[in-house]
């Protein structure tokens, strides 16, 4: 039994967890973790001295259980509660998939934290440009909710410094176009987990 661990990371309203759906549904026995299940309650939060919850930043979120959580999935994804399920599109080129175990893990800090830069197999980081990631951020609901020029003072400029943090360390990311099409973005992502798979199975 093999497993492939693949990261999902990148900009806030850049696609992530719908990208992350799609390929489930086309992967052999997959599975997905979502960063966004380990933030810490508001409670626990820092607030700035502008009033702004400090949400962007990897002290905002239990690391330490995520990086738990997928390690306790590696040692035995089989009884992770993973569907087998019949695949939309079974790829007839890869042989004795069923005992390859795949898990997507989504979120918008995944490489800045040492302890999980050891589980990639992939990683893939979506970008949106300042503009569109500022409409798409105002269209959605948050708890609590954003407030006034928490975009402009908080999130994007933690944007900016991840990224470049990365940038500086981080080799093997792909970056992905977040204003692509979503059929391109996963046909992309898809193909070349696929890839992936085919040199586990080689």
């Amino acid at each position: 039994m093999e497993v492939l661990v693949i990261g999902l990371g990148g900009v806030t309203n850049g696609g992530k967890t719908t990208l992350a759906e799609k390929l489930k549904k086309m992967l052999p026995n997959c599975d997905i973790i979502s960063q966004d299940d380990f933030f810490k309650p508001e409670s626990e939060v820092e607030t700035d001295e502008r009033g702004f919850k400090l949400y962007d930043e990897l002290d905002a979120l239990y690391m330490d259980e995520m990086v738990k959580s997928i390690r306790n999935w590696m040692k035995s994804p089989a009884s992770s509660g993973v569907v087998t399920e019949e695949l939309h599109n079974t790829c007839d080129n890869l042989k004795n998939i069923e005992d390859i175990y795949i898990l997507i893990v989504e979120g918008f800090l995944l490489y800045n934290y040492e302890p999980l830069n050891e589980l990639w197999n992939r990683r893939y980081f979506l970008t949106l440009p300042y503009e569109e990631c500022k409409k798409r951020r105002s269209t959605r609901v948050y708890q609590p909710a954003d407030t006034p020029g928490y975009f402009d003072g908080h999130v994007w400029p933690m944007y900016l410094k991840y990224k470049n943090e990365l940038e500086e360390n981080g080799s093997n990311v792909v970056y992905l176009d977040g204003t692509k099409s979503q059929e391109e973005l996963l046909s992309y992502v898809y193909s070349d987990i696929i890839q992936e798979l085919k040199k586990l199975r080689e």
